[in-house]
Protein backbone atom coordinates (compact mmCIF):
# COMPACT_ATOMS: atom_id res chain seq x y z
CA UNK A 1 0.00 0.00 0.00
CA UNK A 2 1.40 3.44 -0.89
CA UNK A 3 1.99 6.13 1.68
CA UNK A 4 0.14 9.42 1.18
CA UNK A 5 1.48 12.97 1.45
CA UNK A 6 -1.12 15.76 1.48
CA UNK A 7 0.11 19.24 0.53
CA UNK A 8 -2.07 22.18 1.58
CA UNK A 9 -1.57 25.94 1.47
CA UNK A 10 -2.46 28.91 3.61
CA UNK A 11 -2.41 32.73 3.89
CA UNK A 12 -2.31 33.50 0.14
CA UNK A 13 -2.36 31.66 -3.16
CA UNK A 14 0.61 31.29 -5.53
CA UNK A 15 3.01 30.19 -2.82
CA UNK A 16 4.28 27.34 -4.97
CA UNK A 17 2.42 24.27 -3.66
CA UNK A 18 2.56 22.64 -7.08
CA UNK A 19 6.27 23.25 -7.47
CA UNK A 20 6.91 22.06 -3.90
CA UNK A 21 4.92 18.88 -4.59
CA UNK A 22 6.86 18.23 -7.79
CA UNK A 23 10.21 18.91 -6.10
CA UNK A 24 9.37 16.62 -3.18
CA UNK A 25 8.31 13.92 -5.62
CA UNK A 26 11.62 14.30 -7.46
CA UNK A 27 13.57 14.03 -4.19
CA UNK A 28 11.75 10.85 -3.16
CA UNK A 29 12.33 9.45 -6.62
CA UNK A 30 16.04 10.31 -6.32
CA UNK A 31 16.10 8.07 -3.24
CA UNK A 32 14.82 5.17 -5.32
CA UNK A 33 11.11 5.40 -4.49
CA UNK A 34 8.26 5.31 -7.01
CA UNK A 35 5.93 8.30 -6.83
CA UNK A 36 2.64 9.54 -8.22
CA UNK A 37 1.33 13.10 -7.96
CA UNK A 38 -2.27 14.30 -7.94
CA UNK A 39 -4.14 17.61 -7.80
CA UNK A 40 -7.53 18.28 -6.14
CA UNK A 41 -9.06 21.52 -7.45
CA UNK A 42 -12.01 23.05 -5.55
CA UNK A 43 -13.50 25.10 -8.40
CA UNK A 44 -16.87 24.15 -9.95
CA UNK A 45 -15.63 23.84 -13.52
CA UNK A 46 -15.53 20.22 -14.65
CA UNK A 47 -12.00 20.92 -15.89
CA UNK A 48 -9.98 24.02 -16.84
CA UNK A 49 -10.59 23.44 -20.56
CA UNK A 50 -13.10 26.28 -20.93
CA UNK A 51 -11.34 28.70 -18.58
CA UNK A 52 -9.48 31.74 -19.87
CA UNK A 53 -5.69 31.55 -19.51
CA UNK A 54 -5.95 34.89 -17.71
CA UNK A 55 -8.13 33.15 -15.09
CA UNK A 56 -6.24 29.92 -14.66
CA UNK A 57 -3.02 30.00 -16.63
CA UNK A 58 -2.11 27.16 -18.95
CA UNK A 59 -4.41 24.20 -19.51
CA UNK A 60 -2.15 21.17 -19.41
CA UNK A 61 -3.09 18.14 -21.56
CA UNK A 62 -2.16 14.52 -20.81
CA UNK A 63 -1.65 11.61 -23.21
CA UNK A 64 -5.14 10.28 -22.48
CA UNK A 65 -6.75 13.60 -23.38
CA UNK A 66 -7.39 15.12 -19.97
CA UNK A 67 -7.45 18.93 -19.73
CA UNK A 68 -5.88 19.59 -16.36
CA UNK A 69 -4.33 22.13 -14.02
CA UNK A 70 -0.93 23.53 -15.00
CA UNK A 71 0.63 22.00 -11.88
CA UNK A 72 0.44 18.62 -13.61
CA UNK A 73 3.08 20.00 -15.95
CA UNK A 74 5.41 20.37 -12.96
CA UNK A 75 4.44 16.87 -11.85
CA UNK A 76 5.53 15.45 -15.21
CA UNK A 77 8.64 17.58 -15.74
CA UNK A 78 10.27 16.98 -12.34
CA UNK A 79 9.82 13.25 -11.60
CA UNK A 80 9.21 12.49 -15.29
CA UNK A 81 6.14 10.38 -14.46
CA UNK A 82 3.33 10.73 -17.06
CA UNK A 83 0.08 12.11 -15.62
CA UNK A 84 -3.39 10.97 -16.62
CA UNK A 85 -7.10 11.75 -16.30
CA UNK A 86 -7.09 10.11 -12.87
CA UNK A 87 -4.53 12.57 -11.49
CA UNK A 88 -6.70 15.72 -11.48
CA UNK A 89 -10.19 16.11 -10.04
CA UNK A 90 -12.41 19.14 -9.54
CA UNK A 91 -15.51 19.92 -7.52
CA UNK A 92 -17.38 20.17 -10.81
CA UNK A 93 -16.47 16.64 -11.84
CA UNK A 94 -17.28 15.24 -8.40
CA UNK A 95 -20.70 16.89 -8.26
CA UNK A 96 -21.42 15.79 -11.83
CA UNK A 97 -20.80 12.18 -10.87
CA UNK A 98 -22.92 12.43 -7.73
CA UNK A 99 -25.85 14.04 -9.53
CA UNK A 100 -25.71 11.38 -12.28
CA UNK A 101 -25.83 8.67 -9.63
CA UNK A 102 -28.66 10.37 -7.77
CA UNK A 103 -30.71 10.63 -10.98
CA UNK A 104 -30.19 6.92 -11.60
CA UNK A 105 -31.39 6.15 -8.09
CA UNK A 106 -28.07 4.70 -6.95
CA UNK A 107 -28.44 6.18 -3.47
CA UNK A 108 -31.64 4.18 -2.81
CA UNK A 109 -33.68 7.11 -1.55
CA UNK A 110 -31.02 8.51 0.79
CA UNK A 111 -30.57 12.25 1.24
CA UNK A 112 -27.45 13.16 -0.76
CA UNK A 113 -25.13 15.33 1.34
CA UNK A 114 -21.61 16.73 1.37
CA UNK A 115 -20.77 14.29 4.15
CA UNK A 116 -20.55 11.41 3.37
CA UNK A 117 -21.32 11.45 -0.36
CA UNK A 118 -19.04 14.24 -1.61
CA UNK A 119 -16.21 13.39 0.77
CA UNK A 120 -16.49 9.70 -0.13
CA UNK A 121 -16.09 10.58 -3.82
CA UNK A 122 -12.98 12.63 -3.04
CA UNK A 123 -11.48 9.83 -0.96
CA UNK A 124 -12.23 7.33 -3.71
CA UNK A 125 -10.38 9.53 -6.19
CA UNK A 126 -7.36 9.88 -3.91
CA UNK A 127 -7.09 6.15 -3.26
CA UNK A 128 -8.04 4.73 -6.66
CA UNK A 129 -5.75 3.82 -9.55
CA UNK A 130 -2.59 4.58 -7.57
CA UNK A 131 -0.63 1.83 -9.27
CA UNK A 132 2.47 0.16 -7.91
CA UNK A 133 4.04 3.18 -6.20
CA UNK A 134 5.60 3.92 -2.81
CA UNK A 135 4.22 7.46 -2.35
CA UNK A 136 1.17 9.34 -3.62
CA UNK A 137 1.46 13.12 -3.26
CA UNK A 138 -1.87 14.98 -3.28
CA UNK A 139 -1.97 18.74 -3.59
CA UNK A 140 -5.17 20.52 -2.55
CA UNK A 141 -5.76 23.68 -4.57
CA UNK A 142 -6.65 27.02 -3.00
CA UNK A 143 -5.96 28.03 0.58
CA UNK A 144 -7.21 26.76 3.90
CA UNK A 145 -10.34 28.65 4.91
CA UNK A 146 -11.76 28.91 1.38
CA UNK A 147 -15.39 27.82 1.53
CA UNK A 148 -15.17 25.80 -1.69
CA UNK A 149 -12.22 23.82 -0.34
CA UNK A 150 -13.89 22.60 2.87
CA UNK A 151 -15.10 19.22 1.45
CA UNK A 152 -11.55 18.47 0.29
CA UNK A 153 -10.02 19.29 3.65
CA UNK A 154 -12.65 17.19 5.39
CA UNK A 155 -11.93 14.29 3.03
CA UNK A 156 -8.19 14.33 3.66
CA UNK A 157 -8.83 14.72 7.40
CA UNK A 158 -10.85 11.52 7.28
CA UNK A 159 -8.13 9.82 5.22
CA UNK A 160 -5.55 10.85 7.80
CA UNK A 161 -7.56 9.00 10.44
CA UNK A 162 -8.31 5.98 8.27
CA UNK A 163 -4.80 5.51 6.92
CA UNK A 164 -3.06 6.20 10.24
CA UNK A 165 -0.05 8.34 11.00
CA UNK A 166 2.34 5.75 9.52
CA UNK A 167 0.69 6.12 6.10
CA UNK A 168 -0.38 9.78 5.92
CA UNK A 169 1.65 12.97 6.34
CA UNK A 170 0.41 16.57 6.05
CA UNK A 171 2.67 19.30 4.63
CA UNK A 172 1.37 22.86 4.93
CA UNK A 173 2.84 25.58 2.70
CA UNK A 174 2.55 29.00 4.30
CA UNK A 175 3.98 32.52 4.21
CA UNK A 176 6.49 34.31 6.44
CA UNK A 177 6.37 37.94 5.23
CA UNK A 178 9.26 40.30 5.87
CA UNK A 179 7.97 43.75 6.86
CA UNK A 180 10.61 46.21 5.67
CA UNK A 181 9.31 49.10 7.76
CA UNK A 182 9.65 47.03 10.91
CA UNK A 183 12.80 45.27 9.72
CA UNK A 184 11.61 41.85 10.83
CA UNK A 185 9.93 38.68 9.69
CA UNK A 186 6.38 38.09 10.93
CA UNK A 187 5.25 34.63 12.02
CA UNK A 188 1.65 35.55 12.82
CA UNK A 189 0.23 34.77 9.32
CA UNK A 190 1.67 31.25 9.59
CA UNK A 191 0.30 30.82 13.10
CA UNK A 192 -3.19 31.87 11.99
CA UNK A 193 -3.04 29.63 8.94
CA UNK A 194 -2.14 26.59 11.04
CA UNK A 195 -4.84 27.54 13.56
CA UNK A 196 -7.37 27.54 10.71
CA UNK A 197 -6.14 24.14 9.55
CA UNK A 198 -6.27 22.68 13.04
CA UNK A 199 -9.80 24.02 13.53
CA UNK A 200 -11.00 21.61 10.86
CA UNK A 201 -9.15 18.71 12.42
CA UNK A 202 -5.82 18.62 10.53
CA UNK A 203 -2.55 18.94 12.42
CA UNK A 204 0.27 19.58 9.94
CA UNK A 205 3.38 17.46 10.36
CA UNK A 206 5.63 19.78 8.34
CA UNK A 207 5.53 23.51 7.62
CA UNK A 208 7.09 24.68 4.39
CA UNK A 209 7.53 28.40 4.97
CA UNK A 210 7.93 30.66 1.94
CA UNK A 211 10.10 33.63 2.81
CA UNK A 212 12.45 36.23 1.38
CA UNK A 213 15.21 35.98 3.99
CA UNK A 214 16.59 33.11 6.12
CA UNK A 215 14.49 32.07 9.11
CA UNK A 216 16.31 32.78 12.35
CA UNK A 217 16.60 29.86 14.81
CA UNK A 218 14.47 31.78 17.30
CA UNK A 219 11.69 32.18 14.75
CA UNK A 220 11.82 28.50 13.86
CA UNK A 221 11.53 27.59 17.51
CA UNK A 222 8.64 30.02 17.97
CA UNK A 223 6.77 28.67 14.94
CA UNK A 224 7.31 25.09 16.10
CA UNK A 225 5.96 25.86 19.58
CA UNK A 226 2.90 27.81 18.44
CA UNK A 227 2.06 25.42 15.61
CA UNK A 228 2.77 22.17 17.46
CA UNK A 229 5.43 20.84 15.06
CA UNK A 230 9.05 19.87 15.57
CA UNK A 231 11.53 22.68 15.06
CA UNK A 232 13.26 20.57 12.40
CA UNK A 233 9.93 20.32 10.58
CA UNK A 234 9.84 24.09 9.97
CA UNK A 235 11.37 24.14 6.49
CA UNK A 236 12.65 27.30 4.88
CA UNK A 237 11.45 27.88 1.31
CA UNK A 238 13.17 30.85 -0.29
CA UNK A 239 13.10 31.66 -4.00
CA UNK A 240 15.73 29.69 -5.91
CA UNK A 241 17.98 31.07 -8.64
CA UNK A 242 16.39 28.64 -11.10
CA UNK A 243 13.25 26.53 -11.15
CA UNK A 244 15.44 23.43 -11.33
CA UNK A 245 17.38 24.47 -8.23
CA UNK A 246 14.24 23.99 -6.12
CA UNK A 247 14.73 20.25 -5.43
CA UNK A 248 18.33 20.90 -4.41
CA UNK A 249 17.32 23.77 -2.11
CA UNK A 250 14.53 21.79 -0.45
CA UNK A 251 16.91 18.88 0.09
CA UNK A 252 19.44 21.19 1.72
CA UNK A 253 16.67 22.40 4.03
CA UNK A 254 15.79 18.80 4.89
CA UNK A 255 12.28 18.55 3.41
CA UNK A 256 12.59 15.00 2.09
CA UNK A 257 14.42 13.84 5.21
CA UNK A 258 11.69 15.26 7.45
CA UNK A 259 8.90 13.65 5.39
CA UNK A 260 10.56 10.24 5.65
CA UNK A 261 11.09 10.79 9.36
CA UNK A 262 7.36 11.40 9.79
CA UNK A 263 6.75 8.02 8.19
CA UNK A 264 9.30 6.41 10.52
CA UNK A 265 11.68 5.69 7.61
CA UNK A 266 14.93 6.67 9.30
CA UNK A 267 17.05 4.24 7.22
CA UNK A 268 16.02 5.53 3.79
CA UNK A 269 18.77 5.60 1.14
CA UNK A 270 20.42 8.92 0.38
CA UNK A 271 19.22 10.62 -2.82
CA UNK A 272 21.25 10.63 -6.03
CA UNK A 273 20.97 14.26 -7.09
CA UNK A 274 23.67 14.18 -9.76
CA UNK A 275 21.40 15.04 -12.66
CA UNK A 276 19.84 17.95 -10.76
CA UNK A 277 23.29 19.29 -9.91
CA UNK A 278 24.29 18.99 -13.58
CA UNK A 279 21.21 20.90 -14.73
CA UNK A 280 21.83 23.56 -12.08
CA UNK A 281 25.41 24.06 -13.27
CA UNK A 282 24.39 24.32 -16.95
CA UNK A 283 21.74 26.93 -16.11
CA UNK A 284 24.09 28.92 -13.85
CA UNK A 285 27.02 28.89 -16.30
CA UNK A 286 25.65 29.11 -19.86
CA UNK A 287 27.95 29.26 -22.86
CA UNK A 288 26.22 32.14 -24.64
CA UNK A 289 22.65 33.30 -24.97
CA UNK A 290 19.88 33.75 -27.53
CA UNK A 291 16.74 35.90 -27.69
CA UNK A 292 13.45 34.41 -28.82
CA UNK A 293 10.55 36.64 -29.81
CA UNK A 294 7.32 35.03 -28.58
CA UNK A 295 4.31 36.53 -30.38
CA UNK A 296 1.17 35.62 -28.46
CA UNK A 297 -2.15 36.95 -27.21
CA UNK A 298 -1.91 36.06 -23.49
CA UNK A 299 1.41 37.75 -22.75
CA UNK A 300 -0.18 39.64 -19.84
CA UNK A 301 -0.04 36.43 -17.78
CA UNK A 302 2.98 34.26 -18.50
CA UNK A 303 1.48 31.28 -16.65
CA UNK A 304 -0.60 30.88 -19.82
CA UNK A 305 2.61 29.66 -21.48
CA UNK A 306 4.15 27.75 -18.57
CA UNK A 307 5.08 24.55 -20.42
CA UNK A 308 6.27 26.55 -23.43
CA UNK A 309 8.60 28.64 -21.28
CA UNK A 310 10.09 25.55 -19.69
CA UNK A 311 10.47 23.74 -23.03
CA UNK A 312 12.39 26.73 -24.43
CA UNK A 313 14.69 26.66 -21.41
CA UNK A 314 15.11 22.90 -21.91
CA UNK A 315 16.22 23.68 -25.46
CA UNK A 316 18.71 26.12 -23.96
CA UNK A 317 19.97 23.43 -21.58
CA UNK A 318 20.43 21.05 -24.52
CA UNK A 319 22.62 23.67 -26.23
CA UNK A 320 24.30 25.01 -23.09
CA UNK A 321 22.96 28.53 -23.59
CA UNK A 322 20.69 30.97 -21.79
CA UNK A 323 17.35 31.63 -23.48
CA UNK A 324 15.98 35.16 -23.17
CA UNK A 325 12.31 35.56 -24.02
CA UNK A 326 10.97 38.76 -25.59
CA UNK A 327 7.20 38.76 -25.08
CA UNK A 328 5.24 40.53 -27.80
CA UNK A 329 1.49 41.03 -27.97
CA UNK A 330 0.33 39.83 -31.39
CA UNK A 331 -2.10 42.77 -31.68
CA UNK A 332 0.81 45.22 -31.89
CA UNK A 333 1.83 43.54 -35.16
CA UNK A 334 -1.39 44.73 -36.74
CA UNK A 335 -0.06 48.30 -36.76
CA UNK A 336 1.70 50.11 -39.64
CA UNK A 337 5.20 48.74 -38.93
CA UNK A 338 4.87 45.20 -37.53
CA UNK A 339 8.50 44.23 -38.02
CA UNK A 340 10.38 46.69 -35.78
CA UNK A 341 9.84 44.73 -32.50
CA UNK A 342 11.38 41.62 -34.11
CA UNK A 343 14.54 43.21 -35.48
CA UNK A 344 16.69 42.20 -32.50
CA UNK A 345 15.50 38.60 -32.00
CA UNK A 346 17.33 35.47 -33.12
CA UNK A 347 14.18 33.42 -33.69
CA UNK A 348 10.40 33.82 -33.67
CA UNK A 349 7.88 31.56 -31.97
CA UNK A 350 4.10 31.84 -32.35
CA UNK A 351 2.36 29.65 -29.73
CA UNK A 352 -1.14 28.23 -29.50
CA UNK A 353 -4.24 30.32 -28.90
CA UNK A 354 -7.89 30.65 -29.77
CA UNK A 355 -10.08 33.18 -31.53
CA UNK A 356 -9.80 36.12 -33.88
CA UNK A 357 -7.99 38.64 -31.67
CA UNK A 358 -4.38 39.08 -32.73
CA UNK A 359 -4.59 36.54 -35.56
CA UNK A 360 -3.43 38.94 -38.29
CA UNK A 361 -0.52 39.95 -36.08
CA UNK A 362 0.59 36.33 -35.86
CA UNK A 363 0.36 36.05 -39.64
CA UNK A 364 2.57 39.16 -39.91
CA UNK A 365 5.13 37.60 -37.52
CA UNK A 366 5.25 34.45 -39.66
CA UNK A 367 5.79 36.57 -42.77
CA UNK A 368 8.65 38.46 -41.11
CA UNK A 369 10.39 35.20 -40.18
CA UNK A 370 9.90 33.69 -43.64
CA UNK A 371 11.06 36.74 -45.60
CA UNK A 372 13.96 37.64 -43.30
CA UNK A 373 15.17 34.01 -43.03
CA UNK A 374 14.81 34.09 -39.25
CA UNK A 375 14.12 30.70 -37.56
CA UNK A 376 10.36 30.26 -37.04
CA UNK A 377 8.46 27.82 -34.82
CA UNK A 378 4.67 27.79 -35.07
CA UNK A 379 2.78 25.71 -32.52
CA UNK A 380 -0.89 24.76 -33.06
CA UNK A 381 -2.48 28.14 -33.90
CA UNK A 382 1.01 29.33 -34.80
CA UNK A 383 1.22 26.62 -37.46
CA UNK A 384 -2.20 27.54 -38.84
CA UNK A 385 -1.28 31.21 -39.10
CA UNK A 386 1.94 30.26 -40.92
CA UNK A 387 -0.14 28.20 -43.37
CA UNK A 388 -2.46 31.16 -43.98
CA UNK A 389 0.55 33.44 -44.55
CA UNK A 390 2.01 30.98 -47.05
CA UNK A 391 -1.35 30.55 -48.78
CA UNK A 392 -1.79 34.31 -49.19
CA UNK A 393 1.75 35.38 -50.03
CA UNK A 394 3.37 32.28 -51.57
CA UNK A 395 0.51 30.34 -53.19
CA UNK A 396 -1.49 33.37 -54.31
CA UNK A 397 -4.66 32.52 -52.40
CA UNK A 398 -5.23 36.13 -51.40
CA UNK A 399 -8.47 35.48 -49.51
CA UNK A 400 -7.18 32.46 -47.55
CA UNK A 401 -8.93 32.35 -44.20
CA UNK A 402 -9.60 30.28 -41.10
CA UNK A 403 -13.25 29.79 -40.21
CA UNK A 404 -12.16 30.39 -36.61
CA UNK A 405 -11.28 33.96 -37.58
CA UNK A 406 -14.33 34.67 -39.72
CA UNK A 407 -16.52 33.52 -42.56
CA UNK A 408 -15.87 34.16 -46.23
CA UNK A 409 -12.79 33.58 -48.29
CA UNK A 410 -11.02 30.30 -48.97
CA UNK A 411 -11.37 27.99 -45.90
CA UNK A 412 -7.75 26.83 -45.77
CA UNK A 413 -8.28 26.26 -42.04
CA UNK A 414 -11.63 24.85 -40.94
CA UNK A 415 -13.55 23.05 -38.23
CA UNK A 416 -13.23 19.31 -38.65
CA UNK A 417 -16.68 17.99 -37.71
CA UNK A 418 -15.68 14.36 -37.61
CA UNK A 419 -12.50 12.42 -37.00
CA UNK A 420 -11.52 8.96 -35.91
CA UNK A 421 -9.56 8.03 -32.81
CA UNK A 422 -8.91 4.31 -32.75
CA UNK A 423 -12.25 2.69 -33.57
CA UNK A 424 -14.32 5.48 -32.03
CA UNK A 425 -15.85 8.10 -34.28
CA UNK A 426 -16.45 11.45 -32.63
CA UNK A 427 -18.80 14.06 -34.07
CA UNK A 428 -18.34 17.73 -33.28
CA UNK A 429 -20.49 20.74 -34.06
CA UNK A 430 -19.64 24.42 -34.03
CA UNK A 431 -22.82 25.03 -32.02
CA UNK A 432 -22.23 22.23 -29.49
CA UNK A 433 -20.68 22.23 -26.03
CA UNK A 434 -17.21 23.72 -25.79
CA UNK A 435 -15.86 21.67 -22.88
CA UNK A 436 -13.94 18.52 -23.79
CA UNK A 437 -14.87 18.77 -27.47
CA UNK A 438 -11.47 19.39 -29.00
CA UNK A 439 -9.01 16.95 -30.48
CA UNK A 440 -7.33 16.12 -27.20
CA UNK A 441 -4.44 13.93 -26.13
CA UNK A 442 -1.82 11.88 -27.93
CA UNK A 443 -2.21 11.16 -31.66
CA UNK A 444 0.28 9.51 -34.05
CA UNK A 445 1.87 11.12 -37.10
CA UNK A 446 3.99 9.87 -39.97
CA UNK A 447 7.00 11.97 -41.03
CA UNK A 448 8.00 12.41 -44.66
CA UNK A 449 11.28 10.80 -45.67
CA UNK A 450 13.99 13.38 -46.25
CA UNK A 451 12.20 16.11 -44.28
CA UNK A 452 13.86 18.28 -41.66
CA UNK A 453 11.50 17.07 -38.92
CA UNK A 454 12.28 13.42 -39.66
CA UNK A 455 15.97 14.23 -39.26
CA UNK A 456 15.26 16.12 -36.01
CA UNK A 457 13.18 13.33 -34.49
CA UNK A 458 15.36 10.54 -35.87
CA UNK A 459 12.19 8.54 -36.44
CA UNK A 460 9.50 8.03 -39.07
CA UNK A 461 6.61 7.72 -36.62
CA UNK A 462 5.89 10.00 -33.66
CA UNK A 463 3.10 10.58 -31.15
CA UNK A 464 2.33 14.04 -29.78
CA UNK A 465 -0.36 15.74 -27.70
CA UNK A 466 -3.07 17.86 -29.29
CA UNK A 467 -5.56 20.49 -28.11
CA UNK A 468 -7.45 22.18 -30.93
CA UNK A 469 -10.70 22.20 -32.92
CA UNK A 470 -9.57 23.49 -36.30
CA UNK A 471 -7.41 21.73 -38.88
CA UNK A 472 -5.50 22.64 -42.01
CA UNK A 473 -7.58 21.53 -45.00
CA UNK A 474 -5.52 18.83 -46.71
CA UNK A 475 -7.26 19.64 -50.01
CA UNK A 476 -4.89 22.62 -50.33
CA UNK A 477 -1.78 20.48 -49.92
CA UNK A 478 -0.79 20.29 -53.58
CA UNK A 479 -1.19 24.03 -54.13
CA UNK A 480 0.78 24.93 -50.99
CA UNK A 481 3.57 22.44 -51.65
CA UNK A 482 3.98 23.75 -55.18
CA UNK A 483 4.58 27.19 -53.61
CA UNK A 484 7.23 25.83 -51.22
CA UNK A 485 5.37 24.93 -48.00
CA UNK A 486 5.89 21.19 -47.52
CA UNK A 487 3.53 18.95 -45.54
CA UNK A 488 6.21 16.93 -43.78
CA UNK A 489 4.00 15.21 -41.19
CA UNK A 490 0.52 13.73 -41.60
CA UNK A 491 -1.86 11.55 -39.63
CA UNK A 492 -1.45 7.85 -40.55
CA UNK A 493 -4.48 8.02 -42.86
CA UNK A 494 -3.08 11.09 -44.63
CA UNK A 495 -6.13 13.23 -43.81
CA UNK A 496 -4.81 15.55 -41.09
CA UNK A 497 -1.74 17.76 -41.69
CA UNK A 498 0.43 17.64 -38.55
CA UNK A 499 3.65 19.40 -39.61
CA UNK A 500 4.63 21.91 -42.29
CA UNK A 501 8.07 23.24 -43.15
CA UNK A 502 9.89 25.37 -45.70
CA UNK A 503 12.91 23.64 -47.17
CA UNK A 504 14.89 26.65 -48.43
CA UNK A 505 14.81 28.37 -45.05
CA UNK A 506 17.28 28.11 -42.15
CA UNK A 507 14.53 26.71 -39.84
CA UNK A 508 10.82 27.15 -40.52
CA UNK A 509 8.54 24.55 -38.93
CA UNK A 510 4.91 24.58 -37.87
CA UNK A 511 3.30 21.78 -35.87
CA UNK A 512 -0.39 21.21 -35.14
CA UNK A 513 0.37 19.59 -31.77
CA UNK A 514 1.94 20.89 -28.54
CA UNK A 515 5.47 19.49 -28.25
CA UNK A 516 6.15 21.61 -25.15
CA UNK A 517 3.92 19.27 -23.13
CA UNK A 518 6.38 16.39 -23.50
CA UNK A 519 9.63 18.27 -22.91
CA UNK A 520 11.64 17.50 -19.77
CA UNK A 521 14.78 19.16 -18.35
CA UNK A 522 16.67 15.87 -18.69
CA UNK A 523 15.06 15.02 -22.04
CA UNK A 524 14.55 18.27 -23.96
CA UNK A 525 12.07 17.86 -26.78
CA UNK A 526 14.01 17.43 -30.05
CA UNK A 527 12.10 20.22 -31.79
CA UNK A 528 12.96 22.72 -29.05
CA UNK A 529 16.58 21.58 -28.92
CA UNK A 530 16.85 22.02 -32.71
CA UNK A 531 15.00 25.35 -32.66
CA UNK A 532 17.34 26.84 -30.05
CA UNK A 533 20.34 25.49 -31.98
CA UNK A 534 19.03 27.33 -35.06
CA UNK A 535 18.58 30.51 -32.99
CA UNK A 536 22.14 30.14 -31.70
CA UNK A 537 23.42 29.84 -35.27
CA UNK A 538 21.39 32.92 -36.21
CA UNK A 539 22.88 34.88 -33.28
CA UNK A 540 26.38 34.25 -34.60
CA UNK A 541 25.46 35.53 -38.05
CA UNK A 542 24.17 38.94 -36.95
Amino acid sequence: MPRYIFITGGVVSSLGKGLASAALGALLQARGYRVRLRKLDPYLNVDPGTMSPYQHGECYVTDDGAETDLDLGHYERFPGVPASQSDNITTGRIYSRIIERERRGDYLGATVQVIPHVTDQIKQFVLSDAGDVDFVLCEIGGTVGDIEGLPFFEAIRQLGQELGSDNAVFVHVTLLPFIKAAGEMKTKPTQHSVKELRSIGIQPDILLCRCEIPIEPGDKRKIGQFCNVRESAVIEGRDAASLYDVPLEYHRQGLDREVLRCFGMEDAPEPDLTRWETISQVVAEPDGEVTIGVVGKYVGLLDAYKSLIEALHHGGIANGVKVNLKWLDSEQFEQDDPYEPLEDVHAVLVPGGFGERGAEGKIAAARFARERKVPYFGICYGMQMAVLEAARNMAGIENAMSTEIGQGGEPVIGLLTEWTRGNEVETRSAEGDMGGTMRLGAYPAVLTEGSRVREIYGAAHIEERHRHRYEVNVAYREQLEAAGLKFSGLSPDGVLPEIVEIEDHPWFIGVQFHPELKSRPFEPHPLFASFIAAALHQSRMV
